[in-house]
């Protein structure tokens, strides 16, 4: 049998959820191989169509089976630019739990990309300054494709659903981490307990990941499946911000079994 002949085997469902595109896949491996596959034909498209692709990483271990085999396909990475959707306040900057080191660790430094621009403070600058200078980046160079996770209270990004804003007159800001948004970091292992991760972070808005044409989110584990469940069910609403992709044309969402139930399966 075939890769592809296998991937359909362990495909278990796809369902279109109003504007949403929904693949449901037997385990994680499957899950990122099939959301690495058409993250990197997106990225193909846009650099046959434009010389050039920007493209926004998701931060998680979730993403690790998409970020893994992304790495593997065959992509001019010369002629992508990266940036990345949010980062914490307060982090040194070697810390191993900031998300421009895990995905330094994690793709970053595995390929010769055109550009890499991190969300950071410099030395000696303020938040509303990286904000500012990100923003500007963000305007120069409009995101082609955004790889995305669900937090375990629904956000997207750092969006949690007291911060959340479907229509964001800012693309970039600071937000107050909610403290099961907190909690889910000690979960996936980056932070040793709750008093050691940051109370404040800077994230892209509900409205600039939205804007991006082509959105790809990957979600797996049973830890996720209750969001995925309002997502999936319930009202397009702050209460889950990930509900907004239920709205986006061009939008993907990857899950293995454990995240699909009860919501799918």
């Amino acid at each position: 049998m075939g890769e592809a002949e296998r991937r359909i085997d362990l495909k278990l469902k796809s369902v279109k959820v109003n504007e949403l595109d929904v693949h449901v896949f037997d385990g994680r491996d499957e899950m990122g191989k099939a959301a690495a596959e058409a993250a990197a034909g997106y990225i193909n498209e846009t650099i046959e169509e434009k010389g050039e692709v920007t493209v926004i990483f998701a931060a998680a271990p979730s993403q690790n089976e998409l970020l893994e085999n992304l790495a593997l396909a065959d992509i001019d990475w010369t002629k992508v630019r990266a940036l990345h959707m949010d980062e914490y306040v307060g982090l040194d900057d070697d810390n191993p739990a900031g998300f421009g080191n895990f995905l330094d660790r994690a793709i970053f430094l595995k390929k010769p990309f055109k550009e890499i621009h991190y969300i950071k403070c410099a030395e000696g600058e303020t938040p509303e300054l990286a904000i500012a200078r990100y923003s500007d980046v963000l305007k120069e160079h409009p995101a082609d494709v955004i790889l995305l996770g669900v937090g375990e209270n629904g956000h997207l990004a750092f969006n949690d659903p007291s911060t959340a804003d479907f229509n964001d007159p800012l693309p970039v800001k600071l937000v107050e981490l909610e403290d099961v948004c907190r909690q889910q970091q000690v979960h996936d292992g980056c932070f040793p307990e709750l008093n050691d991760v940051p109370k404040y972070a800077i994230t892209l808005s509900m409205s600039l990941i939205s804007s991006v044409p082509r959105k790809i989110t990957v979600v797996p584990g049973e830890k996720k499946a209750a969001a995925i469940d309002k997502l999936i069910n319930g009202p397009v609403s702050i209460a889950c911000p990930a509900s907004i992709l239920k709205t986006c044309t061009g939008a993907d969402l990857y899950l293995d079994k454990d995240s699909a139930k009860p919501a799918l399966l």
